[in-house]
């Protein structure tokens, strides 16, 4: 029996000028659009005019598969709209298997991540040269698991992402001092992205956690511990004067 189509697509963060072009083609053209919850900012679903919209907030993932699956085999363009990107944190894997048994195929189309979204209104690198080249993109153990040792991770003192963490912010910094971390190490917590109500808070280790209280912050942010706010100055050797003239040096040699 020939079946519709199914698209997972990633919103962005927040504001609906970052969805991708790909991604607001696809919502205009979707008979059925399956929404992650409050997450999802209403100026988005407003994209997909002629779309049923339905909220999965409660929803089972075996249910959410079962309203993709029959609008797919009534022919019907069927959208999984997550908020950011689907690879991160997206609890995508279990719908990908279900609707894979089934053989109900799918496009994953991609969205821009809170986290970098975040970098762009902190005006900052994540990776910045000769201060970090690293980041690590990761949760503090809560409800859910977590495999890696979040203390050995630390240790380096790479760019940390904390997601879905923000009600746990005592206890990863009571972590990160175990390891070595200064109480006056730099940090931002960024509440909703992008979105209008956005906040996004500076300090370190030793005040982050106050700040978060006073500004009623306990979900809906991201935790952002990096050397990279101290980076002001550092000049990366590609747009250096060295650099510069060995390119070119190599163009005259061609």
């Amino acid at each position: 029996m020939a079946g519709g189509k199914v698209y997972f697509v990633g919103a962005g963060p927040g504001d609906p000028e970052l969805i991708t072009l790909k991604g607001y083609k696809i919502l205009k053209e979707a008979d059925v659009v399956i929404y992650t919850g409050s997450l999802i900012n209403e100026k988005i679903l407003d994209i997909a005019e002629k779309a049923q919209k339905i909220n999965s907030f409660g929803m089972s993932v075996e249910e959410i598969c079962d309203l993709i699956e029959k609008s797919y085999f009534e022919g019907k363009v069927v959208v999984r709209l997550h908020d950011g990107d689907p690879s991160i944190f997206g609890s995508v894997k279990e719908q990908f298997e279900i609707l894979e048994s089934k053989g109900i195929d799918f496009e994953v189309v991609p969205g821009v991540s809170s986290f970098l979204a975040a970098a762009s209104h902190l005006k900052i690198e994540y990776t910045v040269p000769e201060i970090t080249q690293t980041v690590v993109i990761t949760r503090y153990p809560g409800k859910t698991p977590v495999p890696e040792d979040i203390k050995k991770i630390a240790k380096e003192k790479p760019t940390l992402i904390f997601f879905l963490s923000a009600s746990l912010l005592p206890k990863i910094i009571g972590d990160l001092f175990e390891v070595g971390y200064p109480s006056d190490f730099p940090c931002a917590l960024c509440y909703k992205v992008t979105f209008e109500d956005e906040k996004i808070i500076f300090g370190t280790l030793s005040d982050i956690s106050d700040k978060a209280k006073k500004e009623g912050i306990s979900m809906h942010a991201l935790f952002i511990v990096s050397k990279a706010f101290l980076s002001k100055g550092k000049k990366s050797f590609v747009y250096s004067e060295k650099y510069a003239n060995l390119v070119k040096k190599a163009n005259k040699q061609k």
